[in-house]
């Protein structure tokens, strides 16, 4: 049991709660389920959960608040839950710190295989060595790689999502290398993509916002024309 990924289900609605553990119990994960956010609170507080499947729209707090606060104090992965064709949330989730998103409603085999991608994503993290336990300089900023942390020259700091991470990690790891958005789907989340997938190309712009001085006229990560990105500076172990 203790080797099961434990997920945390957070949504008002019982059907969706009792649909979705019974799927992922089926699927060899354990399973516990919260119908608010103070709920998930009090479970938070008794357990510890490796992802939380998060809806958006719920009575008292709602999921955006709910990630936003998270993020905050923890690193546990979220994936949210947006009503169909709601980018606004969609987009809000991502910039709060969640990993992924889905829309309702969804095929439970989706569900399943965007959580095993988040899963081998963020329990990846820890095992790379390269970075693990350092602080970094890199053009303007230092980053805190354990505490996924960015501080610029004010001392101004942001946090990073797991998923942030797993990409810059990738860029810095090889800076002035070009990676194309091919590679960077493969090596990041280890699935390749669509025919329209944008994935790369959305989480990059998420990444430039936190990263650049000037998100119109990025230096950081530098776009090569039919190519992919690179990451323009040098990368300094300072501790």
């Amino acid at each position: 049991m203790s080797n099961m990924p434990h997920i945390l289900v957070v949504d008002d609605h019982l059907e969706i709660r009792k649909s979705v553990s019974r799927y992922l119990e089926r699927n060899g994960m354990r399973t516990s389920v919260a119908e608010d956010t103070a709920k998930m609170d009090l479970k938070l507080a008794e357990s510890k959960f490796d992802l939380i499947v998060l809806d958006v729209m719920m009575p008292g707090e709602d999921g955006l608040s709910a990630c936003k606060r998270l993020h905050q104090t923890s690193k546990t992965p979220i994936l949210m839950l947006t009503a169909m064709g709601d980018d606004d949330h969609r987009i809000a989730g991502l910039d709060g710190g969640a990993d992924d998103y889905l829309a309702k409603p969804f095929n439970p085999k989706e569900l399943l295989a965007r959580i095993n991608a988040i899963l081998r994503r963020t329990q990846q993290i820890p095992e790379i060595e390269t970075f693990s336990g350092k602080m970094l300089r890199f053009a303007h900023l230092k980053l805190d790689y354990d505490g996924r942390t960015l501080f610029n020259q004010e001392g101004n700091r942001t946090m990073l999502t797991a998923s942030e991470l797993k990409l810059l990690t990738i860029l810095l790891e090889r800076p002035r290398a070009v990676f194309s958005r091919d590679q960077l789907l493969e090596l990041s989340a280890g699935r390749v993509a669509g025919p329209l997938d944008r994935t790369i190309d959305n989480q990059v712009s998420r990444l430039r916002r936190k990263i650049e001085q000037d998100v119109l006229r990025p230096r950081v990560i530098a776009t090569v024309r039919n190519r992919g990105y690179s990451l323009t500076a040098d990368v300094e172990v300072i501790a």
